[in-house]
């Protein structure tokens, strides 16, 4: 079980942004990248609605939503070290909320798999001590 924390800085959503991978669903966005300096044991978890939505009552009811699925999903299958930012859609604030449970939960195992494989091939391009010449 990892300890979710909340991503709240600016330049930790720019760099998610521009450095992670993207996975995207018909009620969300699921954005991720690997944070090396973070705690051993917890992933950090940022939750943003643009203006494209609609009025503040629907972003908010857009970003109350994504909240509560993380908290059913997240702690459990979230990697360590790793920072995720959830975008709500046009239709997050609207959607089932098992559909919104399920896109959540596919986007995760999926990105998850991607940054998996993605550090273990850079484990394996890195050199050894017995590589050096």
């Amino acid at each position: 079980m990892v300890e979710v924390l909340i991503l709240k800085k600016r330049k930790d959503f720019v760099r998610v942004a521009s450095k992670g991978l993207k996975m995207v669903t018909s009620g969300l966005i699921l954005q991720a990248a690997q944070n090396l300096c973070a705690k051993d044991e917890s992933c950090r978890l940022g939750y943003t609605a643009t203006k494209k939505i609609g009025k503040a009552h629907l972003r908010n009811r857009t970003k109350r939503r994504l909240r509560a699925a993380a908290r059913e999903i997240f702690a459990d299958n979230a990697l360590p070290r790793t920072d995720y930012v959830l975008i709500g859609r046009y239709n997050t604030a609207s959607c089932d909320f098992s559909d919104l449970r399920h896109n959540m939960f596919t986007a995760l195992k999926r990105l998850n798999k991607l940054l998996t494989k993605e550090s273990t091939d850079e484990k394996a391009d890195s050199p050894t001590a017995d590589s050096v010449g």
